[in-house]
């Protein structure tokens, strides 16, 4: 019997995708979701396979504490379908992109002299590698805040566009069409915080960098931050920290603290660390 050959950009692949675009937005949702993509894995045909690590990458894209998710998709790179393994990498690009993460690192690396005499998967390991390291570790591809609070439409959507490029990584990326890949430019954000004066003048102070808490709902002042560390500005917020102010000299501009922040000046202050502790 002749071999089946599936459509590139199957409905029920593109419909893999929309099962992550629901649930990134919150922790739990996300780790729930990776283990109904383990069975799909298991169970699904070729086209669904082949966008489940695309899929459990857009869970947790800049995000490599997720252990899990490497794990799996790691094992998915060595698929026997070459679609899945491509797939595979380039996920394993976006979950630890621009984190310089050693531990992707090094799985890339073998990963190369593992697919040295496969160009089309080689080029995915190269393209993978220069995810991990994209900007020496200072920019995020992440379509959330840091704190995971605010959406970025534009990431998300950059992030939905290539996803969808790699489930024809042949035909595309490998054909005449490499340039498509430039949409991960619009998904890319600096991930440090900056604080600059009213007249736009570098400025360091002193701010509390910490895991973020969700306070929604609670009554009075509940810290928002915690096990934090107290840094000098300009500083790197990893995915899932949240930065605050440490005295009460200056006040900032936005309710956001991330990418470049203006301060003016406290009239009420009196020297001193403030009383948020």
């Amino acid at each position: 019997a002749a071999r089946k050959e599936w459509p590139m950009l199957d409905k029920q692949a593109v419909a893999t995708f929309g099962v992550a675009l629901v649930a990134m937005g919150e922790e739990l949702g996300a780790e729930m979701t990776a283990r109904t993509y383990l069975h799909m894995f298991q169970y699904c045909d070729p086209p669904v396979r082949r966008s489940v690590p695309l899929g459990l990458a857009l869970l947790s894209v800049s995000s490599p504490m997720k252990k899990t998710v490497i794990d799996t998709i790691s094992k998915m790179t060595h698929d026997a379908d070459q679609e899945v393994a491509i797939s595979a990498i380039v996920a394993l690009g976006l979950v630890a992109g621009g984190t310089n993460n050693a531990k992707v690192a090094a799985s890339l690396r073998s990963l190369a002299s593992y697919y040295a005499k496969e160009p089309g998967v080689l080029f995915a390991v190269r393209l993978a590698q220069g995810l991990v390291h994209a900007g020496k570790g200072l920019v995020t591809l992440s379509p959330y805040h840091p704190d995971r609070t605010l959406c970025h439409p534009l990431s998300l959507a950059a992030l939905t566009a290539i996803s969808h490029i790699c489930l024809d990584f042949k035909g595309l990326v490998l054909g005449k069409y490499h340039f498509l890949l430039y949409l991960l430019v619009a998904a890319m954000r600096p991930r440090f915080l900056v604080t600059l004066d009213e007249e736009l003048k570098p400025l360091q102070v002193t701010v509390r960098v910490g895991m973020a808490v969700d306070v929604v709902g609670q009554a009075g002042q509940p810290k928002t931050i915690t096990g934090f560390q107290t840094h000098t500005t300009p500083v790197l917020l990893s995915m899932g920290e949240r930065a605050e102010l440490a005295t009460d000299e200056y006040v900032a501009l936005s309710s956001h603290m991330e990418g470049i922040l203006i301060l003016k000046r406290n009239p009420e202050y009196e020297g001193g660390l403030s009383d948020k502790k």
